[in-house]
């Protein structure tokens, strides 16, 4: 066991190997190059690998506390989660668990197919996605079969905004820096105007979107799609690509322009782009949001929960995580609660900014 950056390039390629044999979509969240990123700006980040013989078998990407409580790569902000493993290949949890000196392993976006871990969920969660691998034709007949006014508004919305704001520019693949630094200051100001942790507060995940905005991979590129109104950035998203999957992440759009929906004007481009590019699929991740409900074909289930061994680390991983856990839990399955939470934190937002 090591840190990523370890990794040699034969280990790496035989990671990438393992991914191409898995029967589930290659998100580039679970590729060696977001492992390695999230090891540049957390120093705790290590990679576990199992060998058969002298041919590694399988990795492990995690995150090790003081006490040995495990956590999933970059858990927080990863949207797919788990162990890279040969097919076929039969492992112990705890065993598994005990070699890498760790009490516990948590996650939140644990993929499907992840049978050593997937038993100890607590919950099951609905990944939201955008089936393109038919071009975005058949998406766009998709979409005016199951939701017509929606597509109807958004098209008209984007033909008004090109009237009245500017002639509509759209890039999939920007590499200016600072329409990467605008994104983020629009999503900064979004989490503080909806009462939410700002992410970008937290200097190491901005860190880690800047490295991964670098990183040029086959099947993990940092990807910055911006529409633009002449030179005027109006709604921006950055994420990461593979050959067949583009992970959304950070969407965000100037508020000056919320009446013409320029995020939902977005969206409809990048799945225009990512056929165009022959992805397949578009992972708008878990989390129930109004404009998923439109957009999406279908969903994936992702699972949130720990395996955890007998221990002091066991016993502070649940003491930290499960009872917040179980309250989110209870807010969720109750819609009318859930409606209260989100006006209390945006009340409790304008409250700080008066």
């Amino acid at each position: 066991m090591g840190v990523p950056g370890e990794l040699g390039e034969g280990e790496k390629e035989r990671w990438r190997a393992l991914r191409a044999a898995s029967e589930t979509p290659r998100n580039p969240f679970m590729e060696p190059e977001f492992t390695e990123a999230v090891g540049l700006v957390r120093p705790q980040a290590r990679v576990a690998v199992v060998y058969e013989g002298l041919e590694p078998a399988g990795f492990l990407p995690h995150e090790r506390g003081p006490l040995g409580q495990g956590r999933a790569i970059g858990l927080g902000v990863s949207d797919a989660q788990g162990a890279i493993l040969r097919p076929g290949l039969r492992l112990d949890t705890g065993e598994l668990l005990r070699a890498c000196s760790l009490s516990s392993f948590a996650f939140d976006n644990l993929e499907a197919e992840q049978r050593l871990f997937v038993r100890y969920a607590a919950e099951e969660h609905a990944t939201y996605v955008i089936d393109v691998e038919k071009g975005y034709e058949t998406y766009e007949s998709v979409l005016r079969a199951q939701s017509p006014k929606f597509l109807k508004t958004t098209l008209a919305k984007e033909r008004r905004l090109g009237r009245q704001v500017g002639e509509l520019r759209f890039v999939f693949d920007e590499r200016e820096p600072a329409a990467l630094r605008t994104l983020m200051e629009w999503k900064s100001a979004q989490y503080r105007r909806t009462g939410r942790r700002d992410r970008f507060a937290q200097e190491w995940i901005t860190r880690l979107v800047g490295r991964l905005a670098a990183t040029r991979a086959p099947e993990c590129s940092g990807t910055l799609s911006v529409l633009y109104a002449g030179r005027r950035p109006l709604a921006a998203h950055f994420g990461l690509r593979s050959a067949s999957v583009l992970a959304c992440w950070f969407p965000a759009y100037d508020p000056e322009f919320a009446k013409y929906s320029p995020g939902l004007v977005l969206h409809l481009r990048m799945a225009e782009a990512a056929a165009a590019e022959g992805i397949g699929m578009l992972d708008l991740g878990r989390g129930a949001a109004e404009y998923k409900d439109a957009l999406k074909t279908g969903e994936l289930p992702v699972y949130e929960g720990a395996v955890t061994r007998p221990g002091v680390g066991a016993a502070l991983h649940w003491l930290s995580r499960e009872p917040a856990r179980r309250a989110h839990s209870y807010v969720r399955g109750r819609p009318q609660l859930a409606a209260l939470a989100a006006r209390t934190l945006k009340g409790a937002a304008r409250l700080r900014r008066t």
